[in-house]
């Protein structure tokens, strides 16, 4: 039984769901890719995120799409689809690339474009005042895009300036109910009318979807990745992506996809213990992520590596905090640099911190308590 869902402004472009199917976990073969799209389309979803990078993703997703409208009488048109090209090259290098992405999609025009990572200043130069900025005039004039958005891993302030510039309809943002450093600039992205998508949620969130005994116990009677869902769609998120690699994946999606309510008292209590489990583990210890401590003449990205220290010891979430820890260095400007091995004690932090946290110690201990060989990406 296909549900009907409701569908949320996606910026100037058409309405999506509130869930959105990410595909970049989705590439090992056609029948995954087409199994996965059918799930998504009964499930009540309409909108498909993928990217050039994710391996053969637009090639498997042409396909499936062709596959399940002659198989199915899944129509084509039914499906939004938002695509996304790297910050980098010049206006033929660009141009190329997405002429390629509409051959592998099998389309003419592509409903959103994001520009793929604008991590550093210089991506939003290259959009702002480069290369990008031919391009996108291009794609514009010759009617090739319905609107242009960015995904960004890159700082606030950048995030800020990118959403600020008007020349983005959509934005891709990391927001999580673990990690609400981000929420506000969901908030003034939405008062612009830009459409906001929440990536990956449940595992960059904290991977809400193997929660630890404190986790669930906190969470009760709700699952924390529903909790975690809810809290986004509560806040106004457009969609929330996706990752699905097997049809379970879409479980608690379906029953949300039509979760627009305010959060309901109970899982207003919910929440609450879940902050309230945290605040009695860490007790004073706990980095509020007012960023205050910024910024660190070894730039050492304190706030986020106390924050992995929040996850693991307030909520148990050990084994998703290391994951992300030990990736530190190793995904360029994807991800955080510098560790905290890189702290020389010192301590102009300590003064600043409203908390009076003795940061070095903690960053400390955090190196000791996270630190392990790092395990292999799912794109290295």
């Amino acid at each position: 039984m296909i549900i009907h869902s409701q569908k949320r402004s996606f910026g100037k472009g058409c309405n999506v769901s509130l869930f959105t199917l990410g595909t970049m976990r989705a590439t090992d073969n056609l029948n995954k890719m087409y199994s996965l799209i059918k799930r998504a389309h009964h499930t009540g979803i309409n909108h498909l995120e993928t990217a050039a990078s994710y391996g053969k993703a637009e090639i498997l997703i042409g396909e499936a799409l062709k596959k399940l409208e002659n198989h199915e009488n899944i129509i084509r048109k039914e499906w939004i689809i938002t695509t996304k090209i790297l910050p980098k090259g010049d206006f033929n290098f660009v141009k190329n690339n997405f002429r390629n992405s509409l051959k592998n999609l099998k389309l003419k025009k592509i409903h959103n474009l994001a520009i793929h990572g604008i991590n550093l200043s210089e991506h939003l130069d290259w959009v702002l005042n480069g290369e990008g900025e031919k391009f996108l005039k291009w794609v514009i004039k010759n009617d090739l895009v319905d609107q242009v958005g960015f995904s960004s891993h890159g700082s606030y302030k950048l995030i800020e300036k990118a959403i600020n510039s008007e020349i983005f309809s959509f934005c891709n943002l990391h927001l999580h109910f673990l990690d609400q450093s981000k929420i506000s600039l969901a908030q003034l992205a939405l008062k612009k009318k830009m459409g906001v998508l929440a990536i990956s949620p449940a595992d960059k969130g904290g991977r809400l979807y193997a929660p630890s005994d404190t986790l669930l116990k906190a969470s009760a009677p709700y699952h924390p990745l529903e909790l975690g869902y809810r809290f986004l769609l509560s806040k106004g998120i457009t969609t929330l992506s996706l990752g699905a690699s097997k049809i379970e994946d879409f479980n608690i999606a379906k029953k949300l996809i039509n979760s627009t309510q305010k959060l309901s008292s109970s899982e207003i209590i919910a929440l609450n213990n879940i902050e309230k489990v945290g605040n009695e583990q860490l007790k004073s210890s706990k980095c509020e992520q007012c960023r205050s401590c910024l910024p660190c003449p070894s730039e050492i990205p304190i706030p986020e590596i106390l924050r992995l220290r929040n996850i693991s010891m307030g909520y148990g979430q050990l084994e998703f905090a290391k994951e992300r820890y030990n990736l530190i260095g190793r995904a360029g400007h994807w991800w955080e640099e510098k560790n905290a091995s890189f702290c020389i004690e010192c301590n102009e932090c300590v003064p600043k911190c409203p908390s009076k946290l003795n940061i070095p110690e903690l960053l400390k201990q955090t190196h000791d308590l996270l630190l392990e060989k790092p395990k292999k990406r799912l794109w290295d």
